[in-house]
């Protein structure tokens, strides 16, 4: 018979499992679900989100809860199995089938078959009574820690007993989001009826050196019940038009494989790089010559996938190598969108990847202290080209490594290697985050020179085993072409902090020395995959989670409430006196946390991006965080509800295909008491990720903040050879005569291709603090744009503008925001989504506002 698939996404019902009031069963409106939406939805529970709501939620993090439903009448013909499907439980889960333990379960982060086919035969009932007692997880951690005061229970953020338990990390509170400890069917049940189905379809692509030809192999494992025999019809399609099929029978093992020798294969490229091409493959069962037993199809993309790691004159290189271009990995790490993770909807995936791409990144980090992702968020990055840096979940801690616990991370990591590895967007595994720095904070034994795994588990830091055995082994099986590391950050056992190999988590901004971010570009290393500056989301935002218009100031309990970073207050209050001229009313602060977050954002890429040309000195750079969990104040720069923060654009800026630069020499104010030097050097560059030499023209010119006028004539250089895929030096060694020119003033660089001005940088004199922004004379004007969707906002002003902003409206999306402007450039900012009929956008600028 051909497979019967039921989703059991209906008719459930829940309840505390202690307790015994005359009808505690509440309904689940569908599964996959949370208890804490299913207890809002029963008006049980009010939003964790809004206000101090989620202390009030506590509660539920200590119940444990019984979800049951009654399963569909089941015909069992001879030849025909029957299974339970579930793709995750969460977390501490036994499933029971007509009151019988079928499956204990005790890590989120699998999935599970469980073949109830004789239960179901040998029953003489017409319904069969499934139900799923979730014990708590917050409780059953703290009593495996109790069992092992041995382990050096070592960590940051949340209740360390978490190390004990394969359940998002994230879930015990982090230094961005809440402590809710969910519990329920987390991703999809259902069941299952069949006499053969397709377990697993694996396509792996090789690319030839010259590009010239590929070949695509797709090997499937098949399960059949009872005796026949079966074929494997697959299929290669491109654009949904098939370009080879072949029949194969499967083999007594229940494998079958076919292998297509592709010509002249169309690549798939990352975001900027070319088309994110797309082949289908797909194996389709068929017995009796006829039937259609069973089909599974995957996308795959044709590209070769290499971390360059080569001594060179800074150390030892970190880059990525995709169809053998080198790629400058600018990006972001990727928490989980949502502390209730079945709210992430596979449109809001879309979205969320969608803003990645468009704002010019080219990878993303998949954190360890969350979840491996619903396949709608792979699928998105495979089709807009951003890569994936892929941690496994291990986060912040010194991890114990018993047995039973080793078993099920194998377990894990085999379930989702398997699950992911056709993604071409995913081109990196990495064994955790940040576990080797809480190594070296706690003075845990690590001698890289000691290669024997045994002596691992025995010492204070048993996880090395799973880090350098466990994981690359599943990889290495698995999914042998993907590279492996054994954590974020990590560099051939070294100090962590170790600016010459491997990758570094540069928090010296922020946390640590708290280093000014003007100096961004000195702090880093060979690839950045953390660094960050925090900001207040829109106001808008703020408004959803606060109750009272009394709270609506910057230091009231609820707002600090949430904002989870430890010292935040201090941090945000240094960075922002340093800088700029503070203030107190709500909606200005929110702004001036935003034009800091923007600031240090463009002066780390734009210092790393430089030094791409440097023999490759920085690889890559992923801030921290592209994301948030709940509406928050964090190191986001799109909040939760994906409205964009200007450093959102100011990275967009950056991460352009071709971008100019031009910075002066930093000169620490606050060491030499604000007296500035009577000269200073500064540099112009351009760097281009095109695989071509582009032809262009520089202007600079020199403009005073006070007045608009140009101080000096400006430099321009014509017909300048753009270097491919590197750094192009205009001028290396500029200098700056204040005492000649004292006025505050700005560089203010535009590159031009084509006649046309592709990219525009300002370096402006720091601190903003010192300068007057008044009367800038700024004229915006809006026109109708091409469609009725458009509008054309065409932006001018007589003096240095800095940082003008548009207000993030729901539905609107707008080319570029947080502008800097200057007398004779005019600039033009599309609005798409903002009708004719529709209110103007609000904006203001540092130093004034509308």
């Amino acid at each position: 018979m051909k497979i019967f698939q039921e989703s059991l996404s209906k008719g459930w019902e829940f309840k505390d499992r202690d307790d015994s009031t005359q009808n505690p069963w509440m309904s689940v409106p569908a599964v996959p679900s949370v208890v804490q939406r299913d207890l809002i939805a029963n008006k049980k529970l009010e939003d964790p989100y809004v206000g101090f709501n989620e202390l009030k939620a506590r509660w539920v993090n200590e119940k444990t809860w019984v979800y049951r439903r009654v399963l569909p009448q089941l015909e069992v013909p001879t030849g025909t199995a029957v299974a339970l499907v579930f793709d995750g439980l969460d977390t501490f889960a036994t499933v029971r089938l007509d009151g019988k333990a079928i499956l204990e379960s005790t890590n989120m982060f699998l999935g599970h078959r469980v073949d109830i086919t004789e239960a179901v035969r040998a029953s003489t009932e017409q319904r069969h009574v499934l139900e799923i007692e979730f014990d708590c997880a917050q409780l059953k951690a703290r009593d495996l820690r109790s069992k092992d005061p041995v382990h050096k229970w070592e960590g940051f953020n949340g209740d360390l007993a978490r190390l004990a338990v394969r359940k998002a990390q994230y879930h015990w509170g982090w230094d961005w989001g809440p402590v809710i400890m969910t519990a329920g069917i987390w991703r999809d049940a259902r069941l299952e009826v069949y006499s053969a189905r397709i377990e697993d379809l694996w396509p792996q692509t090789q690319l030839s050196s010259d590009h010239s030809t590929a070949t695509v192999t797709a090997a499937a494992d098949i399960e059949v019940v009872g005796s026949g025999a079966y074929t494997a019809v697959f299929r290669l399609t491109l654009r949904g038009q098939e370009i080879e099929r072949q029949d194969i029978p499967v083999n007594g093992n229940g494998t079958a494989r076919a292998t297509f020798q592709v010509a002249q294969p169309e690549l798939w490229w990352p975001n900027g790089y070319g088309a994110q091409t797309l082949y289908g493959v797909s194996v389709s069962l068929v017995g009796d010559g006829v039937e259609n037993y069973d089909q599974v199809s995957k996308e795959l993309g044709i590209r070769s996938a290499e971390v360059i790691q080569q001594p060179d004159k800074h150390g030892k290189s970190f880059y990525f190598r995709i169809n053998g271009v080198d790629i400058f990995c600018g990006g972001s790490c990727w928490i989980p969108a949502d502390g209730l993770l079945p709210d992430i909807s596979a449109e809001r995936y879309w979205k969320w990847v969608q803003l990645m791409a468009e704002g010019g990144q080219k990878m993303v980090r998949v954190w360890g202290g969350g979840v491996y992702e619903d396949d709608a968020f792979y699928k998105a990055c495979d089709h807009l080209g951003v890569l994936v840096w892929q941690d496994f979940m291990f986060g912040c801690g010194n991890y114990p490594a018993w047995p039973e616990l080793r078993e099920s991370i194998q377990q894990e990591a085999v379930y989702n290697v398997r699950r992911l590895r056709h993604h071409p967007s995913i081109v990196i595994y990495v064994g955790n985050n940040e576990d080797y720095q809480v190594q070296e904070q706690a003075g845990l034994t690590y001698n890289y020179e000691d290669k024997d795994p045994e002596s691992w588990l025995k010492s204070d830091f048993p996880a090395r085993y799973i880090y350098e055995k466990l994981l690359p082994e599943v990889v290495a099986e698995m999914s042998p072409s993907t590279f492996y590391h054994p954590g974020s950050p990590w560099g051939d056992g070294k100090v962590t902090a170790d600016p010459t190999v491997g990758d570094i988590h540069q928090w010296n901004v922020w946390h640590g020395t708290q280093e000014k971010y003007q100096i961004f570009d000195s702090l880093g290393g060979r690839f950045n995959s953390e660094f960050g500056m925090e900001a207040f989301p829109h106001l808008v935002t703020i408004e959803s989670f606060i109750e009272h218009e009394a709270d609506k100031h910057p230091q009231s309990h609820v707002m600090d409430f949430h904002n989870k970073a430890d010292g935040h207050e201090r941090r945000l209050a240094t960075y922002l006196v340093e800088n700029l001229r503070t203030a107190t009313d709500l909606e200005t602060y929110i702004y001036l946390t935003q034009v800091v977050q923007a600031e240090a954002m463009m002066f780390g890429y734009r210092g790393w991006r430089q030094q791409w040309g440097d023999e490759r000195r920085c690889g890559g750079a992923l801030l921290w965080q592209i994301n948030d969990c709940w509406p928050t104040i964090s190191w986001a720069i799109v909040d939760y509800y994906l409205r964009p923060k200007p450093a959102y654009y100011a990275v967009k800026r950056v991460m352009n295909s071709l971008a100019i630069g031009v910075r002066r020499e930093h000169n620490d104010w606050s060491v030499v008491h604000a007296q500035p030097n009577n000269q200073s050097r500064y540099e112009l560059w351009i760097v281009s990720d095109k695989q071509q030499v582009v032809q262009g023209a520089v202007e600079l010119r020199f403009i005073s903040v006070d007045s608009g006028k140009d101080l000096r004539p400006p430099v321009v250089r014509e017909d300048i050879a753009i270097v491919a895929n590197g750094t192009t030096t205009v001028i290396a060694d500029g200098l700056l005569d204040h005492l000649a020119v004292p006025e505050p003033h700005v560089l203010a660089a535009r590159l031009w291709v084509d006649d046309r001005v592709v990219a525009r940088d300002v370096d402006w004199p720091q601190p903003f603090k010192y300068l007057d922004f008044a009367d800038r004379g700024l004229e915006v004007t809006a026109k109708a744009g091409a469609t009725d969707e458009e509008q054309i906002l065409q932006i001018s002003a007589r003096k240095p503008v800095k940082c003008l902003v548009f207000e993030e409206r729901d539905g609107v999306r707008l080319s570029d925001n947080a502008i800097d402007l200057y007398p004779g450039d005019q600039q033009t900012v599309t609005a798409t989504g903002l009708r004719g009929d529709a209110s103007p956008l609000k904006y203001r600028y540092l130093g004034d506002h509308v």
